[in-house]
Protein backbone atom coordinates (compact mmCIF):
# COMPACT_ATOMS: atom_id res chain seq x y z
CA UNK A 1 0.00 0.00 0.00
CA UNK A 2 3.03 2.46 0.85
CA UNK A 3 4.84 1.60 -2.21
CA UNK A 4 1.50 2.28 -4.06
CA UNK A 5 1.09 5.97 -2.71
CA UNK A 6 4.63 6.54 -3.15
CA UNK A 7 4.42 5.41 -6.65
CA UNK A 8 1.32 7.47 -7.25
CA UNK A 9 2.61 10.46 -5.65
CA UNK A 10 5.49 10.47 -8.35
CA UNK A 11 3.51 9.75 -11.14
CA UNK A 12 1.43 12.82 -10.23
CA UNK A 13 4.88 14.97 -8.99
CA UNK A 14 6.31 13.98 -12.42
CA UNK A 15 2.99 15.18 -14.03
CA UNK A 16 3.11 18.54 -13.04
CA UNK A 17 6.12 19.35 -13.88
CA UNK A 18 6.04 18.09 -17.22
CA UNK A 19 3.15 20.51 -17.49
CA UNK A 20 4.89 23.33 -15.93
CA UNK A 21 7.12 22.53 -18.76
CA UNK A 22 5.13 22.43 -21.45
CA UNK A 23 3.71 25.55 -20.31
CA UNK A 24 6.86 27.54 -19.93
CA UNK A 25 7.84 26.10 -23.39
CA UNK A 26 4.55 27.68 -25.05
CA UNK A 27 5.32 30.99 -23.39
CA UNK A 28 9.47 30.66 -24.71
CA UNK A 29 7.71 30.15 -27.77
CA UNK A 30 5.99 33.16 -28.46
CA UNK A 31 8.31 35.03 -27.74
CA UNK A 32 9.68 37.41 -31.21
CA UNK A 33 12.23 39.76 -29.46
CA UNK A 34 14.20 40.39 -26.25
CA UNK A 35 17.26 41.95 -25.21
CA UNK A 36 19.42 41.06 -22.12
CA UNK A 37 21.20 44.19 -20.34
CA UNK A 38 22.03 46.65 -17.72
CA UNK A 39 25.16 46.85 -15.78
CA UNK A 40 25.20 43.04 -14.89
CA UNK A 41 23.02 41.38 -17.11
CA UNK A 42 20.15 41.34 -14.84
CA UNK A 43 17.13 43.20 -17.25
CA UNK A 44 15.28 40.96 -19.85
CA UNK A 45 12.66 43.29 -22.05
CA UNK A 46 10.69 40.74 -24.46
CA UNK A 47 7.97 40.95 -27.44
CA UNK A 48 5.23 38.37 -28.24
CA UNK A 49 3.99 37.41 -31.06
CA UNK A 50 0.57 39.25 -30.18
CA UNK A 51 3.15 42.69 -29.29
CA UNK A 52 3.07 42.40 -26.01
CA UNK A 53 6.10 43.62 -24.03
CA UNK A 54 7.03 41.94 -20.44
CA UNK A 55 9.88 42.61 -18.42
CA UNK A 56 11.71 41.17 -15.78
CA UNK A 57 15.40 41.47 -13.71
CA UNK A 58 16.60 43.56 -10.56
CA UNK A 59 14.72 46.73 -12.19
CA UNK A 60 18.20 49.17 -11.57
CA UNK A 61 17.17 53.10 -11.52
CA UNK A 62 13.65 51.57 -12.61
CA UNK A 63 14.85 50.34 -15.83
CA UNK A 64 11.83 47.71 -16.55
CA UNK A 65 9.61 50.81 -16.69
CA UNK A 66 7.20 49.28 -14.26
CA UNK A 67 6.48 52.21 -12.11
CA UNK A 68 8.60 51.13 -8.94
CA UNK A 69 12.15 49.99 -8.38
CA UNK A 70 10.74 46.33 -7.58
CA UNK A 71 12.79 43.89 -8.98
CA UNK A 72 11.38 40.70 -10.28
CA UNK A 73 11.53 37.25 -11.22
CA UNK A 74 7.74 36.80 -12.60
CA UNK A 75 7.46 38.62 -16.51
CA UNK A 76 5.87 42.00 -15.81
CA UNK A 77 3.83 43.13 -18.27
CA UNK A 78 4.13 46.88 -19.84
CA UNK A 79 0.76 47.82 -21.05
CA UNK A 80 1.95 50.97 -22.13
CA UNK A 81 4.07 49.28 -25.01
CA UNK A 82 1.48 46.51 -25.78
CA UNK A 83 0.21 46.51 -28.78
CA UNK A 84 3.08 48.76 -30.22
CA UNK A 85 5.58 47.00 -32.90
CA UNK A 86 9.31 47.25 -31.21
CA UNK A 87 11.69 48.37 -34.09
CA UNK A 88 14.66 48.47 -32.30
CA UNK A 89 16.38 49.49 -28.59
CA UNK A 90 19.26 50.54 -27.18
CA UNK A 91 20.24 50.91 -23.48
CA UNK A 92 23.07 53.06 -21.27
CA UNK A 93 24.43 52.36 -18.57
CA UNK A 94 22.53 53.28 -15.64
CA UNK A 95 21.07 51.70 -16.94
CA UNK A 96 17.96 53.59 -18.99
CA UNK A 97 16.08 52.50 -22.16
CA UNK A 98 15.78 53.94 -25.43
CA UNK A 99 12.87 52.36 -27.41
CA UNK A 100 11.60 53.08 -31.32
CA UNK A 101 8.17 51.47 -32.22
CA UNK A 102 7.67 50.52 -36.58
CA UNK A 103 5.28 54.23 -36.48
CA UNK A 104 8.40 55.96 -35.90
CA UNK A 105 8.12 57.02 -32.21
CA UNK A 106 10.32 57.33 -29.39
CA UNK A 107 9.90 55.73 -25.54
CA UNK A 108 12.14 55.98 -23.36
CA UNK A 109 12.67 55.22 -19.53
CA UNK A 110 14.98 54.39 -16.62
CA UNK A 111 18.34 56.27 -14.70
CA UNK A 112 17.98 59.84 -15.56
CA UNK A 113 20.53 62.04 -13.88
CA UNK A 114 22.34 63.38 -16.98
CA UNK A 115 19.03 63.77 -18.57
CA UNK A 116 19.75 61.08 -21.30
CA UNK A 117 15.65 60.42 -21.26
CA UNK A 118 15.02 63.52 -23.50
CA UNK A 119 12.10 64.90 -21.38
CA UNK A 120 13.63 68.27 -19.96
CA UNK A 121 14.67 67.06 -16.27
CA UNK A 122 17.04 64.84 -14.60
CA UNK A 123 14.23 62.98 -12.76
CA UNK A 124 14.40 59.52 -13.10
CA UNK A 125 11.45 58.01 -15.48
CA UNK A 126 9.58 55.12 -13.95
CA UNK A 127 7.33 54.15 -16.90
CA UNK A 128 8.22 54.49 -21.00
CA UNK A 129 7.18 58.08 -21.52
CA UNK A 130 7.13 58.95 -25.37
CA UNK A 131 10.05 61.91 -26.68
CA UNK A 132 8.30 64.43 -28.70
CA UNK A 133 10.15 67.67 -28.12
CA UNK A 134 12.01 68.35 -31.80
CA UNK A 135 10.49 65.11 -33.00
CA UNK A 136 7.02 65.84 -33.78
CA UNK A 137 6.63 64.40 -37.45
CA UNK A 138 9.79 62.79 -37.35
CA UNK A 139 10.24 59.03 -38.16
CA UNK A 140 13.14 57.37 -36.17
CA UNK A 141 14.50 54.49 -37.51
CA UNK A 142 17.36 53.77 -35.28
CA UNK A 143 18.13 54.28 -31.85
CA UNK A 144 21.81 54.28 -30.06
CA UNK A 145 22.74 54.74 -26.25
CA UNK A 146 26.23 55.46 -25.22
CA UNK A 147 26.75 55.33 -21.00
CA UNK A 148 24.46 58.44 -20.35
CA UNK A 149 23.43 60.23 -23.48
CA UNK A 150 21.04 58.83 -26.63
CA UNK A 151 21.24 58.94 -30.27
CA UNK A 152 18.46 58.60 -32.82
CA UNK A 153 18.52 59.09 -36.06
CA UNK A 154 15.07 59.78 -38.39
CA UNK A 155 14.20 58.49 -41.81
CA UNK A 156 15.34 61.58 -43.37
CA UNK A 157 18.63 61.13 -42.39
CA UNK A 158 19.22 63.12 -39.45
CA UNK A 159 21.16 62.82 -36.19
CA UNK A 160 19.49 64.06 -32.80
CA UNK A 161 21.18 64.09 -29.26
CA UNK A 162 20.85 63.99 -25.89
CA UNK A 163 21.94 63.24 -22.21
CA UNK A 164 25.87 63.66 -20.63
CA UNK A 165 27.76 65.49 -22.80
CA UNK A 166 30.79 66.09 -20.64
CA UNK A 167 33.37 65.03 -23.38
CA UNK A 168 31.20 66.61 -26.29
CA UNK A 169 29.40 63.18 -27.23
CA UNK A 170 26.07 64.70 -27.80
CA UNK A 171 27.78 66.74 -30.85
CA UNK A 172 26.56 70.35 -30.04
CA UNK A 173 30.07 72.27 -30.11
CA UNK A 174 29.85 72.48 -26.14
CA UNK A 175 30.12 70.27 -23.19
CA UNK A 176 26.94 71.20 -21.38
CA UNK A 177 24.84 68.15 -20.72
CA UNK A 178 21.62 68.24 -23.25
CA UNK A 179 18.33 67.64 -21.84
CA UNK A 180 15.82 67.70 -24.65
CA UNK A 181 17.17 66.40 -28.40
CA UNK A 182 18.75 68.45 -30.82
CA UNK A 183 20.04 67.58 -34.13
CA UNK A 184 23.48 67.46 -34.77
CA UNK A 185 24.46 69.42 -37.60
CA UNK A 186 28.13 70.92 -38.38
CA UNK A 187 29.39 68.77 -40.78
CA UNK A 188 26.23 66.46 -41.13
CA UNK A 189 23.74 69.71 -41.85
CA UNK A 190 23.88 68.69 -45.56
CA UNK A 191 24.13 65.24 -45.07
CA UNK A 192 21.96 61.68 -45.33
CA UNK A 193 22.81 59.42 -42.28
CA UNK A 194 22.61 55.98 -43.00
CA UNK A 195 23.59 54.38 -39.54
CA UNK A 196 24.68 55.47 -36.00
CA UNK A 197 26.48 53.92 -33.08
CA UNK A 198 27.74 55.13 -29.91
CA UNK A 199 30.55 53.93 -27.53
CA UNK A 200 30.56 54.73 -23.49
CA UNK A 201 31.51 58.23 -24.16
CA UNK A 202 31.38 58.95 -28.32
CA UNK A 203 29.05 59.24 -31.17
CA UNK A 204 28.95 57.97 -34.69
CA UNK A 205 27.50 57.76 -38.23
CA UNK A 206 28.01 56.56 -41.42
CA UNK A 207 26.16 58.72 -44.46
CA UNK A 208 25.11 57.54 -47.60
CA UNK A 209 28.14 58.14 -49.12
CA UNK A 210 30.23 55.61 -46.75
CA UNK A 211 31.82 58.31 -44.71
CA UNK A 212 32.21 58.27 -41.39
CA UNK A 213 31.45 60.97 -38.77
CA UNK A 214 32.82 60.95 -35.02
CA UNK A 215 32.52 63.12 -31.88
CA UNK A 216 32.99 63.07 -27.98
CA UNK A 217 35.32 60.94 -25.94
CA UNK A 218 38.87 60.20 -27.68
CA UNK A 219 41.43 59.58 -25.15
CA UNK A 220 41.47 55.76 -26.71
CA UNK A 221 41.77 57.03 -29.95
CA UNK A 222 38.44 55.44 -30.49
CA UNK A 223 37.41 58.27 -33.28
CA UNK A 224 39.93 56.76 -35.67
CA UNK A 225 41.02 61.01 -36.16
CA UNK A 226 44.88 60.52 -35.28
CA UNK A 227 44.52 61.86 -31.92
CA UNK A 228 43.87 61.42 -28.56
CA UNK A 229 41.59 65.03 -28.34
CA UNK A 230 37.95 64.96 -27.62
CA UNK A 231 36.09 66.41 -30.46
CA UNK A 232 32.62 68.16 -29.99
CA UNK A 233 31.10 68.48 -32.78
CA UNK A 234 31.31 65.73 -35.85
CA UNK A 235 34.07 65.00 -37.62
CA UNK A 236 35.03 63.27 -40.84
CA UNK A 237 37.81 60.31 -40.58
CA UNK A 238 40.30 61.13 -43.39
CA UNK A 239 42.03 57.98 -42.98
CA UNK A 240 39.02 56.26 -44.47
CA UNK A 241 39.35 58.61 -48.11
CA UNK A 242 38.10 56.18 -50.55
CA UNK A 243 36.41 53.44 -48.27
CA UNK A 244 32.93 53.15 -48.40
CA UNK A 245 31.87 51.78 -44.89
CA UNK A 246 28.36 50.51 -44.45
CA UNK A 247 27.98 49.87 -41.01
CA UNK A 248 29.44 51.01 -37.75
CA UNK A 249 29.91 49.34 -34.56
CA UNK A 250 30.92 50.99 -31.26
CA UNK A 251 32.70 48.88 -27.82
CA UNK A 252 33.12 50.31 -24.84
CA UNK A 253 36.70 52.53 -26.22
CA UNK A 254 37.09 50.70 -29.77
CA UNK A 255 35.24 50.92 -33.41
CA UNK A 256 34.88 48.58 -35.84
CA UNK A 257 33.48 49.45 -39.16
CA UNK A 258 32.50 47.19 -42.24
CA UNK A 259 33.30 47.96 -45.55
CA UNK A 260 30.65 47.42 -48.88
CA UNK A 261 33.70 45.31 -49.74
CA UNK A 262 33.15 42.93 -46.48
CA UNK A 263 36.20 44.31 -44.75
CA UNK A 264 36.78 45.55 -41.58
CA UNK A 265 38.61 48.23 -40.01
CA UNK A 266 39.32 48.65 -36.44
CA UNK A 267 40.43 51.39 -33.89
CA UNK A 268 40.71 52.42 -30.49
CA UNK A 269 41.45 50.77 -27.11
CA UNK A 270 43.05 47.03 -27.31
CA UNK A 271 44.02 46.64 -23.53
CA UNK A 272 41.85 42.80 -24.63
CA UNK A 273 42.98 42.83 -28.29
CA UNK A 274 39.48 44.11 -28.83
CA UNK A 275 40.87 45.26 -32.41
CA UNK A 276 41.64 41.82 -34.07
CA UNK A 277 45.28 42.97 -34.48
CA UNK A 278 47.51 40.58 -32.92
CA UNK A 279 48.81 43.12 -30.31
CA UNK A 280 47.31 44.91 -27.17
CA UNK A 281 48.64 48.27 -28.73
CA UNK A 282 45.71 51.23 -28.97
CA UNK A 283 45.18 52.67 -32.10
CA UNK A 284 44.19 55.68 -33.39
CA UNK A 285 43.92 55.17 -36.83
CA UNK A 286 41.47 52.66 -38.85
CA UNK A 287 43.79 49.39 -39.11
CA UNK A 288 42.65 46.28 -40.87
CA UNK A 289 41.67 43.34 -39.33
CA UNK A 290 42.01 39.99 -41.15
CA UNK A 291 39.06 37.58 -40.10
CA UNK A 292 38.79 35.25 -42.76
CA UNK A 293 39.43 35.07 -46.67
CA UNK A 294 35.41 34.93 -46.70
CA UNK A 295 33.25 38.07 -47.02
CA UNK A 296 32.28 39.39 -43.60
CA UNK A 297 29.01 40.56 -43.39
CA UNK A 298 28.25 41.69 -40.10
CA UNK A 299 29.94 43.56 -37.20
CA UNK A 300 28.83 43.40 -33.30
CA UNK A 301 30.18 45.41 -30.59
CA UNK A 302 28.47 46.52 -27.22
CA UNK A 303 29.05 49.96 -25.51
CA UNK A 304 29.50 48.02 -22.13
CA UNK A 305 32.21 45.04 -23.34
CA UNK A 306 35.71 45.29 -24.75
CA UNK A 307 34.52 41.86 -27.08
CA UNK A 308 34.33 42.32 -31.21
CA UNK A 309 32.77 39.40 -33.17
CA UNK A 310 31.22 39.18 -37.09
CA UNK A 311 29.65 36.79 -38.95
CA UNK A 312 31.34 35.79 -42.63
CA UNK A 313 29.26 35.26 -45.59
CA UNK A 314 29.27 31.73 -44.94
CA UNK A 315 27.78 31.79 -41.71
CA UNK A 316 31.10 31.30 -39.92
CA UNK A 317 31.12 33.31 -37.25
CA UNK A 318 34.69 34.94 -35.52
CA UNK A 319 35.39 36.63 -32.01
CA UNK A 320 37.83 38.44 -30.29
CA UNK A 321 38.94 41.10 -27.07
CA UNK A 322 37.81 40.81 -23.79
CA UNK A 323 36.47 36.37 -23.45
CA UNK A 324 35.28 35.35 -20.34
CA UNK A 325 38.24 37.48 -18.90
CA UNK A 326 40.95 35.80 -21.64
CA UNK A 327 42.23 38.08 -24.13
CA UNK A 328 42.13 37.08 -27.38
CA UNK A 329 44.00 39.17 -30.12
CA UNK A 330 43.62 37.54 -33.53
CA UNK A 331 39.64 36.55 -34.44
CA UNK A 332 38.87 33.33 -33.65
CA UNK A 333 36.76 31.00 -35.26
CA UNK A 334 33.78 29.95 -33.10
CA UNK A 335 31.33 26.79 -33.13
CA UNK A 336 27.90 29.30 -33.05
CA UNK A 337 25.71 30.40 -35.62
CA UNK A 338 25.01 33.87 -34.63
CA UNK A 339 27.09 37.21 -33.33
CA UNK A 340 24.90 37.37 -30.76
CA UNK A 341 25.79 34.11 -29.08
CA UNK A 342 29.15 35.23 -28.19
CA UNK A 343 27.77 38.31 -26.40
CA UNK A 344 25.78 35.71 -24.34
CA UNK A 345 28.38 33.12 -23.94
CA UNK A 346 32.14 35.07 -23.67
CA UNK A 347 31.10 38.88 -22.79
CA UNK A 348 31.04 40.65 -19.15
CA UNK A 349 28.51 41.79 -18.60
CA UNK A 350 26.31 38.81 -20.57
CA UNK A 351 24.28 41.26 -22.66
CA UNK A 352 22.46 41.49 -25.69
CA UNK A 353 24.45 44.35 -28.40
CA UNK A 354 21.36 44.10 -30.51
CA UNK A 355 17.79 43.75 -29.53
CA UNK A 356 17.34 40.28 -30.93
CA UNK A 357 14.29 38.88 -33.12
CA UNK A 358 12.87 35.48 -33.16
CA UNK A 359 11.52 34.01 -36.10
CA UNK A 360 8.96 31.78 -35.84
CA UNK A 361 10.53 27.52 -36.80
CA UNK A 362 7.36 25.95 -37.86
CA UNK A 363 10.01 23.27 -39.49
CA UNK A 364 10.24 19.93 -37.54
CA UNK A 365 13.27 17.73 -37.83
CA UNK A 366 12.90 14.06 -38.72
CA UNK A 367 12.98 13.04 -34.79
CA UNK A 368 9.87 15.55 -33.82
CA UNK A 369 7.65 14.61 -37.06
CA UNK A 370 8.21 10.70 -36.02
CA UNK A 371 7.50 11.49 -32.13
CA UNK A 372 4.44 13.63 -33.50
CA UNK A 373 2.83 10.80 -35.18
CA UNK A 374 3.02 8.06 -32.84
CA UNK A 375 -0.04 6.79 -31.59
CA UNK A 376 -1.54 8.52 -34.68
CA UNK A 377 -4.76 6.80 -35.86
CA UNK A 378 -4.94 8.94 -38.84
CA UNK A 379 -1.63 8.15 -40.40
CA UNK A 380 -1.04 5.29 -38.94
CA UNK A 381 -1.24 1.34 -40.87
CA UNK A 382 -1.44 -1.08 -37.89
CA UNK A 383 -2.83 -1.45 -34.25
CA UNK A 384 -1.72 -3.35 -31.68
CA UNK A 385 -4.80 -3.99 -28.74
CA UNK A 386 -3.17 -4.24 -25.44
CA UNK A 387 -5.72 -5.04 -22.54
CA UNK A 388 -8.65 -3.97 -24.19
CA UNK A 389 -6.63 -0.56 -25.73
CA UNK A 390 -5.15 0.45 -29.23
CA UNK A 391 -2.29 1.69 -30.08
CA UNK A 392 -1.38 3.04 -33.42
CA UNK A 393 1.85 3.05 -35.38
CA UNK A 394 3.58 2.88 -38.83
CA UNK A 395 4.80 -0.77 -39.84
CA UNK A 396 7.65 0.82 -41.78
CA UNK A 397 9.19 2.18 -38.69
CA UNK A 398 8.87 -0.69 -36.48
CA UNK A 399 10.61 -2.82 -39.18
CA UNK A 400 12.94 -0.10 -39.57
CA UNK A 401 13.88 0.38 -35.56
CA UNK A 402 13.13 -2.97 -34.01
CA UNK A 403 14.67 -6.47 -35.51
CA UNK A 404 11.61 -8.32 -33.81
CA UNK A 405 9.28 -6.39 -35.51
CA UNK A 406 11.58 -6.96 -39.14
CA UNK A 407 11.28 -10.86 -38.59
CA UNK A 408 7.49 -10.88 -37.67
CA UNK A 409 5.17 -8.26 -39.45
CA UNK A 410 3.34 -8.98 -42.81
CA UNK A 411 1.93 -6.34 -45.32
CA UNK A 412 -1.39 -7.83 -44.60
CA UNK A 413 -1.20 -7.27 -40.78
CA UNK A 414 -3.98 -4.74 -39.38
CA UNK A 415 -4.27 -5.91 -36.03
CA UNK A 416 -2.33 -7.55 -33.54
CA UNK A 417 -3.03 -8.29 -30.48
CA UNK A 418 -0.72 -8.36 -27.13
CA UNK A 419 -0.75 -10.25 -23.92
CA UNK A 420 2.58 -10.73 -22.74
CA UNK A 421 3.05 -7.79 -21.47
CA UNK A 422 0.39 -5.09 -19.68
CA UNK A 423 -0.46 -1.79 -21.94
CA UNK A 424 1.49 0.91 -20.09
CA UNK A 425 4.54 -1.31 -20.50
CA UNK A 426 3.76 -2.07 -24.57
CA UNK A 427 2.83 1.25 -25.21
CA UNK A 428 5.91 2.90 -23.70
CA UNK A 429 8.22 -0.15 -25.87
CA UNK A 430 6.29 1.41 -29.10
CA UNK A 431 6.76 4.69 -27.99
CA UNK A 432 10.24 4.73 -27.53
CA UNK A 433 10.68 3.10 -31.46
CA UNK A 434 9.41 6.96 -31.90
CA UNK A 435 11.19 9.03 -29.23
CA UNK A 436 14.48 7.32 -28.03
CA UNK A 437 12.82 7.67 -24.56
CA UNK A 438 10.46 5.52 -21.97
CA UNK A 439 8.20 7.43 -19.71
CA UNK A 440 7.45 4.93 -17.14
CA UNK A 441 7.56 4.58 -13.05
CA UNK A 442 10.38 2.34 -11.90
CA UNK A 443 7.98 -0.07 -11.20
CA UNK A 444 6.32 -0.60 -14.67
CA UNK A 445 10.17 -0.28 -15.81
CA UNK A 446 10.74 -4.03 -14.62
CA UNK A 447 8.60 -4.89 -17.33
CA UNK A 448 10.10 -3.37 -19.89
CA UNK A 449 12.79 -4.67 -18.67
CA UNK A 450 11.60 -8.29 -19.38
CA UNK A 451 10.52 -6.70 -22.98
CA UNK A 452 13.98 -5.14 -23.79
CA UNK A 453 15.58 -8.19 -23.12
CA UNK A 454 13.03 -10.67 -24.36
CA UNK A 455 13.42 -8.34 -27.86
CA UNK A 456 17.42 -7.98 -27.85
CA UNK A 457 17.52 -4.32 -27.38
CA UNK A 458 20.23 -3.58 -25.59
CA UNK A 459 19.98 0.27 -25.44
CA UNK A 460 16.39 -0.28 -24.20
CA UNK A 461 17.57 -2.36 -21.57
CA UNK A 462 20.19 0.40 -20.00
CA UNK A 463 17.21 3.34 -19.80
CA UNK A 464 15.19 0.92 -18.08
CA UNK A 465 17.72 0.01 -15.89
CA UNK A 466 18.42 3.85 -15.47
CA UNK A 467 14.95 4.63 -14.63
CA UNK A 468 14.95 1.74 -12.05
CA UNK A 469 17.52 3.22 -10.62
CA UNK A 470 16.59 6.73 -10.32
CA UNK A 471 13.19 5.52 -8.59
CA UNK A 472 14.98 3.01 -6.47
CA UNK A 473 13.38 3.33 -2.57
CA UNK A 474 13.59 1.20 0.37
CA UNK A 475 10.09 -0.40 -0.09
CA UNK A 476 10.91 -1.28 -3.84
CA UNK A 477 14.52 -2.40 -3.22
CA UNK A 478 13.95 -5.82 -2.64
CA UNK A 479 11.36 -6.29 -5.75
CA UNK A 480 13.89 -4.05 -8.11
CA UNK A 481 17.08 -6.39 -6.94
CA UNK A 482 14.75 -9.70 -7.98
CA UNK A 483 14.32 -7.95 -11.18
CA UNK A 484 18.07 -7.20 -12.04
CA UNK A 485 18.63 -11.12 -11.12
CA UNK A 486 16.25 -12.41 -12.73
CA UNK A 487 16.96 -9.94 -16.15
CA UNK A 488 20.61 -10.71 -15.88
CA UNK A 489 21.13 -7.01 -15.50
CA UNK A 490 24.13 -6.91 -13.42
CA UNK A 491 24.85 -3.65 -13.09
CA UNK A 492 21.87 -2.72 -11.81
CA UNK A 493 21.80 -5.97 -9.56
CA UNK A 494 24.98 -4.34 -7.90
CA UNK A 495 23.21 -1.18 -7.22
CA UNK A 496 20.11 -2.30 -6.14
CA UNK A 497 21.87 -4.78 -3.80
CA UNK A 498 24.44 -1.88 -2.61
CA UNK A 499 21.26 0.01 -1.38
CA UNK A 500 19.67 -2.71 0.74
CA UNK A 501 23.31 -2.69 2.42
CA UNK A 502 22.85 0.43 3.04
CA UNK A 503 19.45 0.87 4.31
CA UNK A 504 19.41 -2.46 5.50
CA UNK A 505 17.57 -2.04 8.87
CA UNK A 506 14.50 -0.57 6.91
CA UNK A 507 14.65 -3.12 4.04
CA UNK A 508 14.40 -6.23 5.89
CA UNK A 509 11.33 -4.66 7.54
CA UNK A 510 9.78 -4.58 4.41
CA UNK A 511 6.64 -6.46 3.02
CA UNK A 512 9.40 -7.36 -0.08
CA UNK A 513 12.11 -8.96 2.32
CA UNK A 514 9.42 -10.94 4.19
CA UNK A 515 8.05 -12.08 0.62
CA UNK A 516 11.80 -12.73 -0.76
CA UNK A 517 12.73 -16.20 -3.39
CA UNK A 518 13.97 -18.33 -1.11
CA UNK A 519 16.84 -19.15 -3.41
CA UNK A 520 17.68 -15.15 -3.21
CA UNK A 521 17.48 -14.50 0.03
CA UNK A 522 20.13 -17.24 0.62
CA UNK A 523 22.37 -15.41 -2.20
CA UNK A 524 21.63 -11.81 -0.56
CA UNK A 525 22.43 -13.07 3.06
CA UNK A 526 25.47 -14.95 2.30
CA UNK A 527 26.61 -11.64 0.00
CA UNK A 528 25.61 -9.48 2.32
CA UNK A 529 27.80 -11.38 5.21
CA UNK A 530 30.92 -11.11 2.99
CA UNK A 531 30.58 -7.24 2.55
CA UNK A 532 30.42 -7.22 6.70
CA UNK A 533 26.89 -6.25 6.64
CA UNK A 534 25.88 -8.15 9.93
CA UNK A 535 28.66 -7.05 11.69
CA UNK A 536 28.37 -5.25 14.73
Amino acid sequence: MILEIKTRERIVKQNENEEKKCQFDKEIKLIRQACVFGSAGNEVLYATENDEVFVLGMNCSGCLGTGDMQSTIEPRRLDSLCGKKIACLSYGSGPHVVLATEEGEVYTWGHNAYSQLGNGTTNHGFVPCQVSTNLVNKKVIEVACGSHHSMVLTSDGEVYTWGYNNSGQVGSGSTANQPIPRRVTSCLQNKIVVNIACGQMCSMAVVENGEVYVWGYNGNGQLGLGSSGNQPTPCRIAALQGIRVQRVACGYAHTLVLTDEGQIYAWGANSYGQLGTGNKSNQSYPTTVIVDKDRVVEIAACHSAHTSAAKTQSGQVFMWGQCRGQSVTFPHLTHFACTDDVFACFATPAVMWRLLSVEADDHLTVAQSLKKEFDNPETADLKFLVDGKYIHVHKVLLKIRCEHFRSILNNDDEIIEMSEFSYPVYRAFLEYLYTDNIRLPPEDAIGLLDLATLYRENRLKKLCQQTIKQGICEENAIALLSAAVKYEAQDLEEFCFRFCINHLTVVTQTQGFADMDHDLLKNFISKASRVGAFRN
